[in-house]
């Protein structure tokens, strides 16, 4: 049997999917059933508790594949980057069937009427997916009555080329260490949340993305470093901006900041220019 990373791979030594069986050594195997984030965010942890350290989260209408529903807590593996983990069972169901749309701006609101008065339920991040079944009045109507203001999405298929620009937007977003959202979001899920949009796949955390993204660029001369260039260090990840600056979700700062490169690096720790541990560019 292989050894596999546990972040992605549904694999429990009593449980595991079924199309791990004979790679992955389980006492049973499931197929496991599909379901739709309809809470705004889910929070994903590797136990069952609510007092678990936060992971990732999971957007509404993201699907999720649960293998074992059990004490309130959904265990399975989320589709858009494969994460495995722990969701509170309330927060998924049935949802609004394929996604027609994506939420394309840093936050928007659902309403209970297509009117810009009327009291919102809840706030949607960028990345948010829903199914548009009819348009009225600048607003889009979900399945469930719920409307969101037509601006505010985009279809699915028309992704935003200036993955940058994206980024750029959620500028000021508060820093949470595992979140994904509007609320919070950490290093990694900013470079997530902008690729995703551009259309790319990503990879949830920085050394998995250090891994999978783009070709690896020398570190000898960061002078030489272009806007969308990915400077990572071992837990954290940067977007070059291509005038001095550094765009980056941190802890220095609690938020997402654009910073001079310099004070990043002058900073020390680990963020030293010693320390750096890949150096990616993706595809022009």
């Amino acid at each position: 049997m292989t050894a596999a990373d546990p972040r992605v791979t549904p694999a429990r030594p009593d449980l595991a999917a079924a199309g791990l069986e004979g790679k992955i050594a389980a006492a049973r195997y499931v197929a496991g059933v599909a379901r739709q984030v309809i809470a705004p965010a889910a929070p994903l942890g590797f136990a069952p508790a609510a007092d678990a350290r936060l992971e990732t989260e999971l957007l509404f209408g993201e699907c999720f594949t649960v293998y074992e529903d059990k004490d309130g807590w959904a265990w399975g593996q989320a589709a858009l980057d494969g994460y495995v983990g722990y969701v509170p069972a309330a927060a998924l169901g049935d949802g609004e069937g394929p996604a027609t749309h994506v939420v394309a701006v840093p936050r928007t609101h659902l309403y209970p009427a297509p009117a810009v008065k009327a009291r919102a339920r809840h706030g949607l991040g960028l990345g948010a997916r829903l199914r548009v079944v009819d348009q009225t009045d600048g607003f889009g109507r979900l399945r469930d009555g719920g409307w969101v203001h037509a601006r505010h999405l985009a279809a699915i298929g028309t992704p935003a080329p200036d993955w940058v620009a994206t980024a750029l937007s959620l500028i000021g977003t508060p820093y949470v260490w595992g979140g994904r959202s509007a609320d919070g979001l950490d290093c990694s899920a900013l470079v997530q949340l902008a690729l995703q949009r551009a259309g790319h796949d990503c990879p949830r955390d920085s050394d998995q993305q250090a891994a999978a993204l783009g070709v690896a660029v020398g570190s000898d001369d960061l002078a030489t470093l272009r806007r969308g260039d990915l400077v990572y260090w071992s837990g954290h990840v940067g977007i070059v901006l291509g005038d001095g600056r550094l765009l980056h979700a941190n802890a220095t700062w609690m938020q997402v900041v654009a910073e001079p490169f310099a004070d990043v690096l002058g900073r020390g720790g680990e963020t030293d220019p010693a320390a750096i541990t890949a150096i990616r560019r993706l595809a022009a």
